[in-house]
């Protein structure tokens, strides 16, 4: 900066999103501030990684950027500047090496999430940036100083611009709690509102299956589901019985689908392909084989190794009638209807839909209608399936809206000296 008195940024949200945009000011020689609820950075990344850190994907970049939906175009710039190699590279900077899993998902070497943050802070600190933990934003006051509550008590904040990174409104108690809607719209910016996203979703199971198999895997199935618009949508993996309903990676891959079905339509119905590898006509002749004494349970158990859970599927959404006749228990087999009739809550989502919408900020994501106040990060108005995706996207555009909060002071700077 041009000016002897570096120019000051208020930086509210500890996540990747908010950190990226610290990074890039503290190199572009502004006087950085992060404040955050919590009383540590990065409580949420923190928790993403305890399975595995997935950072990102090695996919190429188009097919990328069409995992944002339609919201693609506005991610995809994004990308180009700070995409899932330059992601890489930098994760490899802090001292850390990434490697490609058999899925294409990228993960740090040691699978964890910790020494990544560790590091990061510690670079971060040593380049002049300030962390202020347990300072709870709630606004602006007449003068336009941002309003904190710390210890209970209020607390004024000047600054000559503003991110915001406050994540969206999963996950509240690390930090992620949407209460700054309210604050935005009070000011006339449109926000989305927020939904969940990589959810699971309810059902009517009956108490004895409920009991028996909730928690237990589902491998190897295929559900698919007919959308509003008449397409149906199809995907092979594997879900989880939850006490309510379900969930699991093949779930929160279909899952906003599924949740904009319900939300038109008060239910959805999917269907299960128990044995996707296994043809229609084979289940039917298996099935057909005469079984002798054997109960149904046996012959399917000893013809097509449906047991566990799977048949405790078939027994539970199958009628007695049904399941006693050989063709329509081995259509059932290969197309078993399950009614899901909500999303689980918001808050026990791995990340939200909706946000702040991108009409409403230029292409530096500063919001239009409040000059030297930019967005990054979750709370932006844009959703992507897990797989590296959600922290990729948080990254590149914590970066953008740091690089346009610096390129914004800078041309501030510009014209007062005119």
């Amino acid at each position: 900066m041009s000016s002897s008195t570096p120019h000051s940024v208020a930086i509210i949200g500890g996540g990747p999103a908010g950190l990226m945009a610290a990074e890039v000011l503290c190199r572009g020689g502004v006087k950085v501030d992060v404040f955050d609820a919590m009383p540590s950075a990065g409580r949420k990344f923190l928790m993403a990684g305890k399975g595995g850190m997935n950072i990102t994907h090695s996919e190429p970049l188009p097919a990328f950027a069409a995992r944002y939906g339609n919201r693609q175009k506005d991610i995809a710039p994004l990308l180009e500047t700070f995409g899932p190699q330059a992601l890489r590279e930098w994760i490899h900077a802090l001292g850390i090496e990434t490697f490609i899993g058999t899925s294409g998902r990228v993960f740090p070497r040691e699978m964890k999430a910790a020494p990544l943050l560790r590091s990061w802070l510690h670079r971060l600190r040593e380049a002049g940036c300030s962390f202020h933990m347990r300072h709870r934003w709630f606004g602006w006051n007449e003068e336009n100083a941002l309003r904190f509550t710390v210890a209970g008590q209020e607390k004024t904040i000047q600054a000559d611009a503003v991110i915001l990174a406050l994540g969206g409104g999963s996950w509240a108690r690390l930090g992620s709690d949407g209460l700054w809607v309210p604050l935005l719209e009070q000011r006339g910016i449109p926000v989305a509102a927020l939904k969940p996203a990589n959810c699971g979703f309810d059902t009517s199971w009956s108490e004895h299956f409920s009991t028996r198999f909730a928690g237990q895997p589902v491998k190897t199935v295929t559900l698919s589901y007919i959308d509003m618009a008449g397409m149906t949508h199809r995907k092979q993996g594997e879900l989880m019985i939850t006490a309510n309903g379900i969930e699991g990676g093949l779930i929160y891959a279909l899952s906003s689908g599924l949740r904009d079905s319900i939300s038109a339509s008060g239910t959805v119905q999917v269907y299960l392909d128990l044995l996707p590898d296994t043809s229609i006509d084979q289940v039917m002749n298996e099935i057909a084989h005469p079984r002798g004494s054997r109960s149904m349970s046996s012959h399917l158990q000893s013809r097509l190794g449906i047991k566990g859970v799977k048949a405790g599927l078939l027994r539970e959404l199958v009628t007695a009638q049904d399941y006693a006749d050989p063709r329509l228990l081995g259509a059932a087999v290969k197309s078993l209807p399950l009614t899901l009739s909500a999303t689980r809550p918001l808050d026990e989502a791995i990340s939200s839909a909706g946000g702040v919408m991108f009409e409403s900020m230029d292409e530096r994501l500063m919001i239009r209608g409040l000059p030297g106040v930019f967005c990054a990060g979750e709370m932006l108005d844009w959703e992507a399936p897990t797989g590296g995706y959600l922290l990729t996207a948080c990254f590149a555009s914590g970066k953008a809206a740091g690089q346009g909060a610096l390129d914004w002071l800078q041309g501030k700077a510009s014209r007062t000296t005119e």
